[in-house]
């Protein structure tokens, strides 16, 4: 099984490369960094599968799926994210996605679901953890403190109201959302509450209360 893995995090492409290589019928024949970089490699190595995030840069994961499967009808594609809701689940299978990984899955896991995508014995997604309140935000990576802070951006208290109950400066609250927006993969607190409240870690959407 030839597979192009595609990831914006260095780190998680290691991972990713580490779980796989233990799997003797498994060849890694590209790696992307960047959305844009991935129909280049599918074209020119012809994997059976594209293993890939939703959120990169340049081209979204959403885009790549739907340039793909259109493309290259015969390649595979199996998402891999850290997001666990129905909308992003639903869209990357709307889109024509054979699968959707939940990156918390047991890496040893990685290349039996993988296969599974691409025999088409499954559907839907896989790699569920056992549901918490802040299942999104630690396969995020995210810090007690950073959830701490994503949980009161997501009520909608402005940096010097968590900073006051936080005990923290305004500016240690900055740096801890720049961490949390980047490891979101999102671009404002808006984002940021808006995946926490899809992910359950409010129990009500912003304004309402």
């Amino acid at each position: 099984m030839k597979v192009v893995i595609a990831d914006d995090h260095r780190l998680m492409l290691e991972g990713i490369r580490n779980a796989l290589e233990g799997s003797d019928d498994v060849e890694i024949v590209g790696e992307a960094h960047t959305g844009s970089q991935v129909l280049p490699i599918v074209r020119r190595e012809t994997p059976d599968v594209v293993l890939l995030d939703i959120r990169m840069p340049g081209v979204d994961g959403l885009t790549c799926i739907e340039l793909i499967r259109k493309r290259h009808p015969k390649v595979k594609v199996v998402v891999l994210s850290v997001f666990a809701d129905n909308e992003h689940i639903q869209g990357a299978l709307k889109r024509g996605a054979s699968g959707y990984i939940v990156k918390s899955i047991n890496p040893f896991d990685l290349p039996g679901a993988l296969r599974q995508a691409v025999e088409g014995t499954v559907y839907n997604a896989v790699g569920f953890p056992e549901q918490t309140e802040d299942t999104m935000a630690r396969s995020a990576g995210l810090t007690e403190r950073e959830i701490a802070i994503l949980k009161a951006v997501a009520r909608g208290l402005s940096n010097g109201a968590i900073a006051r109950e936080l005990w923290v400066t305004e500016q240690t609250v900055k740096f801890h959302l720049t961490n949390i927006y980047r490891k979101l993969g999102v671009s404002n607190r808006t984002e940021a509450a808006r995946l926490a409240y899809q992910n359950g870690l409010v129990e009500s959407p912003i304004g309402e209360q």
